[in-house]
């Protein structure tokens, strides 16, 4: 009977105990899923990156990514050839950036057109500023390219595949798959209609301004400044072919520039609230009506000429976001679903290509990319590094979009002259202000400077021949129309780390020590 009994609680606490080491195995297997998971991906040949977004930033990322080992998965909602009239500048620090990942040679075969100097109208007066060649440590040659956009994302498709680690997939991304605050893949449907969930240690949001991923990482919105409104004037070219021709209109700016050897992009900035139908013609009339008087007449002809054919007229939202990082792990977030600010400078593509440019030096030294808390460093590194370079482009775009728009505040008014004046006059102040328009002097303290000479200038026109009350008045409101253009800026993107001589230094690095390739 004791023996029995002995067997019998011996049996059992055998049970228990093969049971217990069961479910601490299985609990223990599920809190290392994480890791495991990206072990596993990595083992059987899983691809290291997954980028959402064949565009400029997702096709240049993944053929820097790859040509330093990395597996890379591109997944782009349509692979044709992209037809837009965004993105169609790359300014000459764009080209070196370009220049530093080696893709110099995509601005080839594409018919490219060499921008050396901006021609800028306003009231019948006409100034012509070139890109600085002197004077500058800008190590490339001091010119843009303008062309079609969907062009150059092809050729940048077409270098990224050639590298056999590259896969681009035609497919629709639903949805991130994330564990515990960990971005761990994606959920995408392929171009034959499967429902494939894909995993990797790294996530790249790069899918554009209208990212339907961004609301799920950050709760940051992008706001709609205006509106820009283009249209292709085909089979010409303009006399002066190199030069950016931007008119200083009303109620804001008008753009005429050869983007091939035979096309002309004309676009203008328009306001909400006013912005004409295009179905039933009113559009039309209003480019040949209000807006074509006021190019100048070697310009009119060919602006004229694309609305005179019938060329397919689009209207653009131009919108603003500041950049925020996410609290999420394992991702992140680039071009314009991270960061936008006005056109007006074209400056986004060369933003973007910088940022890549750190991002890529700041991951070289990781073996790995499953270690989510060495990443998330290299993330938050990214986001102070990007600064000098981020900062100066998005200050100066808000700051000249303002001073663009015609006004008959006599405050107002004052600094639009005051900045045609500036750019036109020569020297230092057009060199220094096209240095930084270019992406050739990347310091935000720069912009800042060039913004309080322009006030001081438009001050001086206020308080001319004498001060009066109401000119010492609309004096006192431009500087605050002034501060109105920086301070926003400042509590945005932060002074200390606008400023901070670190974040300049580790720029430079960047910017300076990668060689062109």
């Amino acid at each position: 009977m004791y023996f029995t009994q002995v067997c019998l609680w011996t049996t059992l606490l055998a049970v228990v105990l093969t049971w217990a080491i069961f479910h601490v195995s299985n609990r223990r297997k599920k809190t290392t899923k994480l890791v495991d998971t990206a072990d596993q991906e990595r083992t059987d040949g899983g691809p290291d990156v997954i980028i959402v977004g064949a565009g400029v930033g997702g096709s240049a990322l993944a053929y820097a990514l790859a040509k330093d080992g990395r597996r890379v998965h591109v997944i782009e909602r349509d692979m044709s050839e992209p037809v837009r009239m965004m993105g169609e500048f790359m300014q000459p620090g764009g080209r070196l950036m370009l220049a530093k990942l080696g893709l110099q040679d995509c601005l080839e075969e594409i018919d490219a057109q060499k921008a050396t100097s901006l021609a800028l109208y306003k009231d019948g007066e006409k100034a012509v500023i070139p890109f600085p060649v002197e004077d500058t440590n800008f190590p490339y040659e001091p010119t843009g390219r303008s062309f079609h956009n969907g062009r150059f994302v092809q050729r940048l498709r077409q270098k990224a595949s050639s590298l056999p680690n590259v896969k681009l997939e035609e497919g629709t991304v639903k949805s991130l798959v994330e564990e515990n605050g960990v971005i761990k893949g994606v959920t995408y449907k392929s171009s034959s209609g499967e429902e494939t969930t894909l995993l990797a240690p790294l996530i790249v949001v790069c899918d554009g301004c209208f990212s339907n991923l961004r609301r799920s990482l950050n709760d940051n919105d992008a706001e709609v400044m205006s509106y820009q409104v283009g249209y292709v004037s085909k089979n010409c070219q303009l006399d002066e072919p190199g030069y950016l021709h931007l008119v200083m209109a009303k109620p804001s700016f008008t753009m005429v520039y050869q983007i091939s050897s035979t096309d002309v992009r004309c676009s203008l900035e328009i306001f909400p609230g006013k912005i004409p139908s295009i179905a039933n013609g009113e559009m039309t009339n209003f480019l040949r009506n209000t807006m074509a008087p006021q190019v100048p007449q070697k310009l009119r002809k060919i602006f004229l000429k694309g609305i005179d054919e019938g060329a397919q007229i689009k209207v653009m939202p131009l919108k603003r976001m500041s950049a925020t990082l996410s609290n999420k792990k394992g991702v992140i977030v680039l071009g314009d679903a991270f960061n936008m600010r006005h056109p007006a400078i074209a400056s986004g593509m060369m933003v973007l290509l910088s940022d890549i440019l750190i991002l890529r030096r700041l991951l070289q030294p990781l073996e790995y990319l499953g270690d989510v808390n060495k990443v998330s460093e290299v993330i938050k590194s990214f986001y102070v590094i990007r600064k000098p370079m981020s900062a100066t482009v998005n200050t100066l775009g808000n700051a000249f979009s303002q001073v663009l728009i015609a006004s008959t505040d006599e405050a107002k008014e004052a600094m639009r002259q005051s900045c045609y004046d500036y750019l036109s006059g020569g020297g230092y102040g057009s060199s220094g202000l096209m240095a930084l328009l270019g992406g050739m002097n990347p310091r935000p303290l720069s912009v800042i400077y060039h913004l309080f000479v322009v006030t001081l200038s438009a001050t001086g026109q206020l308080l001319y021949p004498f001060p009066s009350p109401l000119r010492i008045w609309h004096s006192l409101r431009l500087f605050g129309l002034s501060l109105k253009m920086l301070v926003p800026h400042l509590k945005t993107e932060g002074v200390g780390q606008m400023f901070s001589p670190a974040s300049a230094a580790a720029y430079r690095k960047s910017y300076m020590s990668t060689t062109v390739l």
